[in-house]
């Protein structure tokens, strides 16, 4: 398949996990890949679509910091000629500590990278985007922001935050032949969950990761990132202003153990 050939992709938070696998599937169908994080792991993703025969630039950026975002689409602005997708991924999870617990320092930093991360994305790639005659964001919300019992308060509130922003969005860029559509990862095996899966393995309980949805089992970060890669793509012209669920089926009913006030949840 070749549906990105000639086309300029920025992906975010693609050190690793849901981005990584985005990046490299984008330049195994012609995409021409700004891969951007904080880490110094992005170079091992720009080389592994390097040594594909693909094409990617790797920069390092703070996803919630005006300049870094600017920086980023003058990058594929230049390197690629101007810019037709975004995919604005990069996250933190905050821990999993109750409202109670949570610091206001650590909700501002999940709120500052999580939400105000893809509202700069957006801010500062439409426009340019909209130049090439329109073209596709993507942002990585979550199955936490469509109702209680997948994530904190904090992480929570800031992937709701995002899948209202892909809808608020979608209709400010009306006219504009730019699609914004958000996905909703269940539990996805990434580096930021990277501790909950070794904690498993150690233990012998592989067999419980994921046991609440009905196929009950975990994400792998390709199945995401082919969600996302769809969205961006043709194939998906007709989707808009939408948060599309990839979480095995949980959310169609999020069980949980739930925490009374006052008490620890068992």
């Amino acid at each position: 398949m070749t549906r990105f050939t000639g086309k300029s992709i920025i992906v975010t938070g693609a050190a690793s996990g849901i981005g990584r696998a985005a990046a490299k599937q984008f330049a195994a169908e012609g995409g021409q890949v700004i891969c951007a994080d904080w880490s110094e792991a992005v170079d091992a993703t720009v080389k592994a679509i390097r040594d594909a025969g693909g094409t990617a630039e790797a920069i390092r950026i703070d996803a919630g910091k005006e300049e870094d975002v600017v920086r980023t689409v003058a990058l594929a602005v230049d390197k690629f000629g101007g810019l037709d997708v975004m995919f604005a991924n990069a996250g933190i999870s905050g821990g999993m500590a109750n409202i109670f617990d949570t610091d206001v320092a650590l909700i501002t930093e999940v709120l500052r990278v999580n939400l105000v991360g893809p509202y700069l994305a957006i801010k500062h790639a439409a426009p340019e985007i909209a130049t090439r005659g329109g073209g596709a964001i993507v942002l990585t919300a979550s199955v936490a922001g469509i109702r209680s019992g997948a994530g904190s308060p904090a992480y929570s509130a800031s992937k709701a935050g995002v899948i209202n922003l892909a809808m608020t969005s979608a209709q400010q860029l009306s006219g504009s032949n730019i699609r914004v559509n958000a996905i909703c990862p269940g539990l996805t095996e990434t580096g930021m969950t990277k501790p909950t899966f070794d904690y498993a393995r150690d233990a012998g309980k592989m067999e419980k990761v994921g046991r609440l949805n009905p196929l009950r089992r975990a994400a792998q970060p390709e199945e995401l990132a082919s969600v996302a890669v769809f969205l961006a793509s043709g194939d998906a012209s007709y989707v808009n202003g939408q948060a599309i669920a990839v979480d095995g089926g949980l959310s169609s009913s999020h069980p949980v153990t739930r925490q009374e006030y006052g008490k620890t949840a068992v």
